[in-house]
């Protein structure tokens, strides 16, 4: 075998056709946009190089016929940020069904994260924020990935835990119909709400974007920032965020929710586009975006994913969050039948609050995504991702 570091065209290109040869006969598996892959590694595009550096490989067997590709990764603000030791990442690993192939490309990262000061590496995982490229998939192999999201075989799992990777925490992923009701005791919560005039949901309105992203700044800092791992949001990148989103965005399904006209809630929702994205294999030329509009014109996409849900401290708890899913069902159930289908963004399973709510809104858990930590002292104790939401002793155990 012959690991080769992908630093030229050439090996580029190798490593970007890679899996679309090894998933050739799947039919669930979407090959990603050849754009969306190669803007990682560009360090003009992926504003983690500006405090972060990566490698890749690609590995070749005797014949010279590729077998796997993988990255390692540091990201200098998160190596410390709530880890007992300085952790690196590891991912876009695709490899075919041998373990000896697989143990060499995880033996790479290794080895160059041990000489970078890293003691551990999370795989596998993105060089960038976690709504994208997160996680192994172990179940769900029978339902198509959402856009930016992992879909692995299932014999990945086994090379990743033979090799000693262990589950750091579990990400699920809720899927239900629209039209199915929800829980009787969030109904009744949100009814609360309702009778409060003090509180208000609107959905946006894309001529006012601008004003929606400070909106979602602001309740995403108080939301989320303070979990571990989590930055604070800028108002320069959660207006990129939106500005990126805004080609697909539907207004009818992204809302905010207010108190006193103040911004408290919000539920990020978005067509699910890689539905339309099966079609361009992976390239937005000019036929790429005929199709794109083609698709979007016939609302081919019958499927919302739940991005993000945030509230601020002080209104948790209350109903809100039942109330502005119920106020978005309403509608979509309503007068505005377009869609079938509802996911929910993955919920790691250390966030208790947040899978109670998403318990509570029904569904099944029909994906689940294992983000993996490799502990480079083997005699080192290991230690899951903190529990948050309740104690620890409360959590359901996700196999």
């Amino acid at each position: 075998m012959n690991l080769i570091e992908v630093n030229d065209k050439k090996s580029s290109k190798e490593f970007l056709m890679f899996p679309v040869k090894l998933y050739k006969n799947e039919s669930h598996w979407i090959r990603p946009l050849d754009k969306d892959i190669n803007d990682i590694f560009d360090k003009k595009k992926n504003k983690y190089f500006r405090h972060g550096e990566l490698i890749r490989w690609i590995l070749k067997d005797d014949t010279g016929v590729i077998i796997g590709r993988v990255a390692a990764f540091i990201n200098k603000k998160t190596v410390k940020r709530g880890n007992d030791q300085p952790t690196g990442g590891m991912g876009y690993f695709k490899c075919i069904n041998d373990q000896e192939a697989a143990f060499k490309l995880f033996d790479a990262c290794k080895n160059w994260l041990k000489e970078k000061g890293m003691e551990a590496m999370d795989g596998p995982i993105n060089f960038g924020d976690r709504d994208k490229w997160w996680g192994l998939l172990v179940k769900g192999f029978e339902i198509d990935p959402n856009y930016n999201c992992n879909y692995q075989f299932p014999y990945y799992q086994s090379l990743f835990e033979t090799y000693g990777f262990k589950t750091y925490f579990n990400q699920i992923t809720f899927i239900r119909k629209i039209k199915d009701p929800v829980n009787p005791l969030l109904m009744a919560r949100a009814e609360r709400v309702f009778q409060n005039p003090k509180y208000s949901f609107k959905h946006i309105k894309l001529k006012e974007i601008d004003k929606y992203a400070e909106y979602f700044r602001d309740i995403y800092n108080a939301a989320w920032a303070r979990h571990s791992g989590v930055s604070q949001l800028s108002l320069q990148i959660a207006k990129h965020l939106m500005n990126q989103m805004k080609p697909i965005i539907d207004e009818k399904i992204m809302w905010f929710g207010f108190y006193e006209n103040k911004p408290i809630a919000f539920f990020i929702m978005l067509p699910e586009v890689n539905q339309i994205f099966k079609y361009v294999n992976g390239k937005m030329d000019l036929i790429g975006k005929l199709l794109f509009i083609y698709h979007k014109w016939r609302k081919t996409n019958k499927k919302i994913v739940g991005m993000v849900f945030g509230i601020v401290p002080e209104h948790q708890g209350k109903g809100v969050e039942g109330a502005i899913i119920e106020t978005v069902r309403e509608l979509i159930t309503g007068d505005y039948q377009r869609y079938i289908d509802f996911e929910m963004n993955w919920i790691g399973d250390f966030n208790l609050g947040m899978i109670h709510v998403a318990e509570q809104v029904g569904g099944d858990r029909g994906k689940i995504h294992k983000t993996y930590r490799y502990l480079f002292d083997r005699t080192k104790p290991f230690k899951r991702m903190p529990f948050i939401g309740k104690k620890k002793e409360e959590a359901k155990e996700t196999s």
